[in-house]
């Protein structure tokens, strides 16, 4: 039974809805919730171009310290009927770690609760939002040569988002590891192999992280599937990788996403 969903976006997101942070946490309740984390997205870093063609993959930072009083707010106006965590989606962009990790030294301090995801991939000379559309990730394909070739970008890129050192407020938890089979039904492939998952895996159980166990995935038409697969989920809980339930919500009617789709053999734990 899922009692806390990790992973829930707020109307601080520009491309997500309106919906108030208390709609979000009276749904929770009605559904039988004991706790949310709302992960909006992290600003990103001030000298990175957003590649999207509206620039709105996340919040800005002028939005931030309003972001966390309001959820402090809500977080006491539940408190006794809904845990509320404070969080953040910190993106992880190659080459520019030093900003991330200042970014965190001085926001790391309001948050109970954060994950760390991989949207953006460096090609050659720019940057790609591999999960914005089927056309971005056609781009990519274009660039990097084959299907293939862009699964082992986002592998390599994963892997570094595991190792780097970000400082003392490094999100603890890696988000939707297979994101890049968002559009898996258009662009088809092997995809990653097992020694690449077994490697990536051991990675993170070495460094004691957590798994988003995303449920966004089985919502998107060219998808169909959690984030990770369940092949990937059973493998990681063999070895003894925690995950927790995100529905990676954008809306009031998104909170609890995917929880029949997600593998009954496996425990999910509260962040």
């Amino acid at each position: 039974m899922i009692l806390h969903d990790g992973h829930v976006h707020t109307p601080y997101c520009p491309h997500g809805t309106n919906d108030p942070l208390s709609d979000y946490c009276e749904k929770a309740i009605e559904l039988g919730l004991k706790g949310i984390t709302f992960t909006e997205h992290a600003p990103l870093p001030t000298s990175f171009m957003d590649p999207t063609p509206q620039q709105d993959s996340a919040m800005k930072l002028e939005h931030l310290l309003d972001y966390f009083k309001e959820l402090k707010h809500i977080k006491e106006t539940y408190r006794g009927k809904l845990d509320v965590l404070i969080g953040l989606e910190v993106d992880y962009i190659e080459e520019y770690e030093e900003q991330t990790k200042q970014f965190l030294n001085e926001f790391g301090h309001y948050l109970d609760d954060s994950i760390l995801s991989v949207h953006f991939l460096k090609l050659r000379n720019d940057y790609i939002c591999i999960d914005y559309s089927p056309e971005a990730f056609q781009d990519a394909i274009s660039k990097l040569g084959s299907i293939e070739a862009v699964y082992k970008r986002y592998l390599e890129t994963l892997k570094k988002s595991v190792s780097v050192d970000l400082g003392r407020y490094k999100p603890k938890r890696i988000g939707h590891l297979t994101l890049v089979k968002k559009f898996k039904k258009k662009f088809p492939t092997s995809g990653f192999t097992y020694q690449d998952i077994s490697e990536l895996l051991l990675q993170i159980k070495e460094n004691g992280y957590t798994l988003d166990y995303n449920g966004a995935g089985t919502l998107k038409p060219l998808c169909g599937e959690p984030y990770p697969d369940t092949a990937i989920v059973q493998k990681a809980f063999q070895m003894g990788i925690p995950l927790v339930y995100g529905s990676d919500a954008h809306q009031v009617s998104g909170l609890m996403a995917g929880v029949k789709q997600l593998s009954k053999q496996v425990k999910l734990i509260k962040p």
